[in-house]
């Protein structure tokens, strides 16, 4: 598989390039729109093996996928969105059809692993992921020999200090702690340029109107992004809800865990499109080291294909194209 990056005013201009040079098997890898650089379409074209053969081919492709929507939990009316927009791509590959159809609906913005980045503050439910977000975070940032600077802003869960301490010993970075809003403000403040300053903030009920003000302090306090960290596998309803309050709350960015234990996506599509948040990392494992990816089409349409009885019949690697 071979990378290739294309850039136009537009993302819909992009992908049209995408589709002119790479034609409609194309997989879209990842997209950015910048105000200021215009839009960015990295995508790739994966050949299928010669001279195998044909009955793997036999489901439609729009069976495909609106077997693996249905079989995650995705809501009717967004899974009838993406359907239509994989038809765009006139393509027999279910991957191809189904990342192009993402990348058209939702955003995609993964933390970058160099270069200057605003502070970023893990903000969710209780329970979602938080902490561990961040301790994978700082090590893929200590793998990729970036400066990394971690504050705990959770010191009243019991073990919340005690098991952040304990990762950052292991990749042999400082730990900050900040009691108050105003310490929160120093420790931020006297980070190096450089450095990806990552904030393990407190979980808090999105329902109660103390919680959230409480949030919002220290948000203000810190000068940081909010990042939504929601767990796989919830309720549509109840996770669009809690999604649109964290948005109200200035987040504009979510990262998904437990990928690993649910096979239901559902509920963080319908929240994505709702609260128009875009996707940013996915945990999709509890290993610290590799435990946490980025977020991308490519990714999230070959977690959701895993799902598909129909897709389970075809193996990727018995695919005859034309």
């Amino acid at each position: 598989m071979h990378l290739r990056n294309y850039t136009a005013p537009t993302i819909q201009e992009a992908m049209a390039l995408v589709r002119q040079e790479l034609g409609p098997d194309a997989i879209i890898i990842s997209t950015d729109d910048d105000p200021e650089d215009g839009a960015r379409v990295t995508a790739a074209l994966e050949r299928a093996e010669p001279d195998i053969d044909e009955t793997y081919a036999t489901a439609d492709v729009t069976d495909i996928l609106s077997e693996a929507l249905a079989a995650g939990g995705v809501p009717v009316p967004l899974a009838e969105k993406l359907l239509m927009a994989s038809l765009t791509f006139d393509t027999e590959d279910e991957i191809s059809a189904l990342s192009g159809a993402l990348a058209a609906t939702f955003s995609f913005a993964p933390v970058p692993e160099q270069g200057r980045t605003r502070p970023l503050l893990m903000v969710g439910p209780p329970g979602a992921g938080k902490t561990m977000t961040v301790a994978k975070l700082a090590a893929r940032a200590v793998i990729a020999r970036r400066p990394v600077r971690v504050i705990a802003a959770d010191t009243v869960r019991a073990g919340a200090i005690e098991q952040i301490a304990a990762v950052a010993r292991i990749l042999g970075i400082s730990l900050t702690t900040a009691e108050s809003g105003g310490r929160l403000a120093l420790a931020v403040a006297s980070a190096a340029p450089e450095e990806l300053v990552l904030i393990d903030g407190f979980g808090i009920n999105p329902y109660n109107a103390a919680d959230r003000r409480e949030l919002a302090a220290l948000i203000a306090a810190a000068g940081a992004e909010p990042m939504l960290v929601l767990a796989a596998g919830g309720d549509a309803l109840d996770t669009v809800e809690i999604a649109r309050i964290f948005r109200d709350l200035g987040c504009s960015r979510m990262t998904a865990t437990r990928l690993d234990l649910t096979s239901r996506l559902g509920s963080l599509l319908a929240a994505a499109d709702a609260a128009k948040l875009a996707f940013a990392e996915a945990g999709t494992a509890p290993e610290i080291a590799d435990g946490l990816l980025p977020l991308d089409p490519l990714l999230l349409a070959r977690r959701l294909l895993t799902q598909s009885p129909l897709e389970r019949q075809i193996p990727q690697k018995k695919r005859v194209t034309s």
